[in-house]
């Protein structure tokens, strides 16, 4: 059964994304001074994609390079199922458009196997954060402050959730942080 991972790079001030769904400011950290070896392993690891719309059809950091639309820059190749109320009107290969929470989970679950469900975009986390499935959360942390635009997690007034740190490593440039999500008493 897949595990679900939403991972993310973020600034130094809790940010996923700049105003209006920024994404240029991470094309200076993306393999700058080599490789970042949790992203290897992150990639390595995963079966499927679930993405939130705003993310799949955002900003990307490798606009104008060889890996622009690819997941991870081109790294990574799989079934991606996304999270939307409006599927486009013609069918986009590799992509599986779902309309619920519930039916994406069990959507990428499945095609997942044994491996990860990584998820991009913090709507689509927090949903999953919400509905029990979350199991871990990787961060790398780049060091910018962007001042304003889509937080890591942003529900005002929601619960409290206990993470347990299971790694925390360095390159030259980033600071990754992986956590599996505490289980409620």
């Amino acid at each position: 059964m897949a595990n679900f991972m939403y991972s993310a790079a973020m600034s130094l001030d809790g940010f996923i994304a700049g105003p209006r769904g920024d994404m240029s400011w991470l094309a200076d950290y993306i393999d700058p001074a080599g490789p970042n070896p949790v992203v290897e392993e992150l990639i390595a690891q995963t079966g499927a994609l679930l993405v939130g719309n705003r993310t799949y059809g955002g900003d990307d950091p490798m606009k104008g390079t060889e890996g622009e639309g690819e997941a991870f820059g081109g790294g990574w190749d799989g079934p991606q199922f996304v999270l939307t109320h409006r599927p486009p009107a013609t069918p986009v290969p590799g992509a599986t458009f779902v309309a619920d929470i519930d039916a994406a989970i069990a959507q990428s679950g499945a095609a997942a196997g044994d491996k990860y469900v990584n998820i991009l975009g913090a709507d689509v986390a927090a949903q999953c954060l919400a509905a029990g499935v979350l199991d871990q959360v990787v961060v790398s942390v780049v060091p910018v402050l962007l001042g304003d635009g889509t937080r890591l997690f942003d529900h005002p007034g929601g619960d409290l959730v206990r993470l347990v740190q299971l790694s925390v490593t360095h390159t030259s440039q980033v600071t990754n942080l992986r956590y599996r999500i505490e289980p409620k008493p």
